[in-house]
């Protein structure tokens, strides 16, 4: 698949699996809302319930800081199937432009987000490699 038919494909997805690896190495898969723009997407610590606010997502990316997003399509249809990953360089940002802009996004995504914005941090992948299938 192409790089633009990912990005479209990415953009219009409504929720993704984040893959991180923990500080001693093991995998870490969490599903997320996430917004896109350009090479960039991001992902909001919300007001949903957690278990604890010292989130392993992003402990993860502090200690390695390295992301893939994946999004998918299934249905019945296996015509209808898709993938797309994205992989990078992630960060934690507590703070600055660029933390604004990622709410400013989120919000205009999800109308959820227009009551509530997200408080927490926000981590950053920029995307190296896209990636994707697609069946048709």
């Amino acid at each position: 698949m192409d790089e633009a038919r990912c990005r479209a494909l990415l953009a219009a997805a409504r929720v993704g699996r984040l893959a991180t690896v923990r500080p001693d190495g093991r995998p870490h898969v969490v599903a997320c809302c996430f917004a896109v723009e350009g090479d960039g997407v991001w992902t909001a610590v919300d007001a949903k319930p957690k278990a604890t606010a010292r989130l392993q997502r992003l402990a993860n990316v502090r200690a390695h800081p390295r992301a893939s997003l994946l999004v998918d399509h299934y249905e019945e249809d296996w015509d209808a199937l898709w993938w797309v990953r994205v992989d990078g360089p992630a960060a934690v940002l507590e703070g600055g432009a660029e933390r604004e802009r990622a709410l400013e996004a989120l919000v205009a995504k999800y109308e959820q987000y227009a009551a509530a914005p997200p408080q927490g941090e926000v981590i950053a992948l920029r995307v190296e490699r896209w990636s994707g299938w697609a069946a048709r």
